[in-house]
């Protein structure tokens, strides 16, 4: 097996893992009459460890060899997946959501760090358009995983379904180990490394800004959509099957990345993506019917599909020399901050308003991410 084929299944089965872990904790928590807000506050446990700690997990795997970083990680989320199934309760889902949030965030730097040093600069935009594309397919089988394992078998054996692909990709990874790239020797002193110079360099904090933006939009409707569906009368599978065509949508358009990439400008990609989501999401407190909520979410998968790949080459290829893992942490800290406080924030206001403000909320934003992604490419032409 290829290195970037073993990458990007060890991504695929992670990940399953992870987004539908996402979902079961969610409607776990609403079957115990848990309010948006307790939701929201289990969302942002999922990214307060990561938020505080990437930037010292990517020192971490630029220096190290990333064997044992994939290891402990693939090894923890599962046991943190499994947590639910065997102690039930609200108090265990909290924890989980510690666990396995924070074993990921080492899981995705390493991963991403392994697809940068495989292959030519040249190709790296086809690299991480094909890693984006397991992405895809995880984020397409996590749902469906998690709402037909409840609606069949119960929350909490839907737990131990989705520890079994992390459990898999951690046997792989020992069976295989061959498979990943040698360890590369730092080329600077990890010693005198600062965030601050990171801050300093104005095409990283760019890409730094767009890719939270994007990222939160992503994590906002795996936190929102599994609320709207419950109050509106939906099933635990059939929400698995509307979340899953925001997934398939990521795969088609993601299928297409790697001609895409050699074509146009990343801003350009982004700037698209920040738009189409942004209308997207303003359409969604205005359906309630099955059909039309697959339809938008397929639209939404489209819109923040596209854009991940282009941003983790141009992310990698900014990187100052060996400290590509750092940046990856930064970015991974920022979008956790964003992740940590809109949850609650977005939570708050489900609570009192309804979930047709949040909505709103996120299509502004997005939409606002659009107009300032076009003003970024009109300065680089």
């Amino acid at each position: 097996m290829k290195p970037l084929a073993f990458v990007i299944l060890l991504t695929v089965l992670s990940h399953i893992g992870l987004v539908g872990s996402r979902i079961t904790v969610s409607l776990s928590a609403i079957q115990q009459h848990a309010s948006p807000i307790t939701v929201g506050v289990l969302m942002t446990l999922y990214s307060v460890l990561p938020m505080l700690l990437a930037v010292h997990a990517g020192r971490y795997i630029d220096r190290t060899d990333v064997f044992r970083p994939l290891a402990w990680s693939g090894g923890i989320m599962a046991a943190g997946i499994l947590l639910p199934f065997v102690y039930p309760g609200m108090a265990t889902l909290h924890v989980a959501a510690v666990v396995i949030g924070t074993s990921f965030m080492l899981h995705h730097i390493a991963l991403n760090h392994i697809v940068g040093w495989i292959g030519d600069p040249a190709d790296r935009a086809v690299s991480f358009s094909w890693l984006a594309l397991g992405y895809a397919v995880s984020g397409f089988i996590g749902p469906l995983l998690a709402g037909f394992g409840i609606d069949l078998v119960g929350h909490r054996i839907a737990f131990l379904l989705l520890a079994l692909p992390p459990v898999a990709a951690t046997v792989l990874l020992v069976w295989k180990r061959p498979q990943l790239p040698p360890r590369q020797e730092p080329k600077s002193d990890p010693a005198k490394h600062s965030v601050i110079d990171l801050l300093r360099e104005p095409r990283l904090v760019a890409i730094f800004f767009f890719s939270a933006l994007l990222a939160t939009g992503w994590d906002l409707y795996t936190f929102v959509l599994p609320i709207h569906g419950t109050r509106i009368g939906l099933s635990a599978s059939t929400i698995g099957i509307v979340m899953s065509s925001f997934a398939l949508a990521t795969f088609v358009v993601r299928l297409a990345m790697p001609s895409v990439a050699r074509r146009l400008n990343e801003w350009t990609v982004v700037c698209t993506a920040l738009v189409i989501a942004g209308i997207a999401y303003s359409m969604f407190p205005l359906v309630e019917q099955v059909p039309y909520l697959i339809a938008l979410s397929f639209l939404l998968g489209t819109g923040l599909g596209c854009a991940q790949p282009m941003i983790m080459a141009v992310l990698y290829s900014a990187s100052p020399p060996g400290r590509q893992g750092e940046v990856v942490g930064m970015r991974t800290t920022l979008m956790n901050v964003s992740h940590t406080f809109l949850p609650l924030l977005f939570g708050a206001v489900g609570t009192a308003l309804g979930m047709g403000p949040v909505f709103l909320c996120m299509s502004a934003l997005l939409l606002s991410g659009g107009w300032l992604a076009h003003r970024r490419r009109k300065q680089e032409r």
